[in-house]
């Protein structure tokens, strides 16, 4: 049964940091894309960023680009979500997710899009404000 649980969020002041974890149960996370979505009140899901099966590549919205790094535990079955320089915008629940199957085996590319995804795990909160 494939399950992922969120950790780490929290509440941190504008230019902090914190790190999310996306512990992966019931498949090996190496083999799967694996990517972080966030959820704004009254706004869509927005994909943040994913880590392809392949060969790790990691792709980022423009809005993180810079400011956060997604990397994955193999050790652990565990990806991360490293994010720095937090601003107020970047608060939100955030969900990690996986697609289904064979979708994505092996490959260098992972999606931004939340449709693309059938497994998510049931979120952390994390709130940016002083």
């Amino acid at each position: 049964q494939v399950q992922l649980v969120e950790s780490g969020g929290g509440l941190v002041q504008p230019g902090g940091s914190l790190r999310l974890s996306c512990a992966a149960s019931g498949f090996t996370s190496d083999y799967y894309a694996i990517g972080w979505f966030r959820q704004a009140p009254g706004k869509e899901r927005e994909g943040v960023s994913c880590i392809s099966s392949g060969d790790g590549r990691t792709y980022y919205a423009d809005s993180v680009k810079g400011r956060f790094t997604i990397s994955r535990d193999n050790a652990k079955n565990t990806v991360y979500l490293q994010m720095n320089s937090l601003k107020p915008d970047d608060t939100a629940v955030y969900s990690c997710a996986t697609p289904p199957g064979p979708t994505y085996f092996g490959s260098s590319y992972c999606p931004l899009v939340w449709y693309e995804y059938t497994y998510w795990g049931q979120g952390t909160q994390v709130t940016v404000s002083s």
